[in-house]
């Protein structure tokens, strides 16, 4: 299985890169990032998808929402899966990833850990078990992240929202607030070092308080993450999948 990486030269591609080298079924065949690199002659890095010749069977990304659009037109014209991993994406963004999706099989995932994957089932339990509770998200994140909140953090605020569809997002607070919301679920970002990526969601009762935590060491974590969906899309039909349909089988 032949990979193209889109945003090959950054820090999470050169992490696909080394993932995929090591897996036993695919195979690295070029990448795309707006610095090309021909230094490495097995896997050549161009600076558009015009100027990829290899033949190619699944795309990963991890660029930003700027590539979306040539990423989008490549996997539809070569009816190739793309595994987006950007986060930052608008509404806009959103919505053409989902009218591509017809054309082409397409896999959309805020975090590609297994094990925030699985803690999105976790919060969505302690939302039912726990409501009437407080709920509070903080993320942390390294100081190079340009997207605030994480796309880590909307994911887990939309799996209590999906349990409690009354509530609503509150990004930090400053000032004379006021008194807090009952339906508030307070979303708040930290940006500091080279944290890889810490996310808590707080459920605070009168009482008691639970936190579900998840912490990723090493962004190798999401690349792994990534070269799994990828195996698990190449023979996918058009439609729109994520980390769950992974877990799934």
């Amino acid at each position: 299985m032949n990979l193209l990486i889109c945003g090959a030269s950054g820090r999470m591609g050169k992490k696909v890169y080394e993932a995929a080298i090591k897996s036993d079924c695919v195979k690295p065949g070029c990448g795309v990032d707006r610095i090309a690199d021909f230094s490495n002659g097995e896997f050549p890095i161009y600076d558009c998808f015009c100027k990829v010749n290899e033949k190619i069977d699944v795309i990963i990304d991890f660029s930003s929402p700027a590539s979306l659009d040539a990423i989008l037109d490549f996997a539809i014209k070569n009816k190739v899966p793309a595994i987006l991993c950007s986060t930052g994406y608008t509404q806009e963004h959103i919505a053409k990833v989902k009218d591509a999706s017809k054309e082409v099989a397409l896999f959309r995932s805020g975090n590609m850990s297994l094990g925030v994957n699985a803690i999105i089932e976790l919060v969505k339990k302690a939302a039912s078990a726990l409501y009437g509770f407080d709920v509070e998200i903080i993320e942390k994140h390294h100081h190079n992240k340009v997207d605030a909140p994480s796309g880590t953090a909307l994911m887990l605020a939309d799996a209590v929202k999906e349990v409690c569809p009354d509530k609503f997002y509150v990004y930090g607070r400053e000032g004379i607030v006021g008194k807090r919301d009952e339906k508030e679920i307070g979303i708040h970002a930290v940006r500091g070092g080279n944290i890889v990526g810490e996310h808590d969601v707080i459920f605070a009762g009168e009482s008691e308080t639970v936190t579900i935590s998840h912490q990723a060491t090493d962004r190798a974590v999401f690349a792994e993450g990534a070269i799994k969906a990828a195996k698990f899309m190449v023979d996918k039909k058009s439609g729109l999948y994520d980390m769950s349909d992974v877990l799934k089988g």
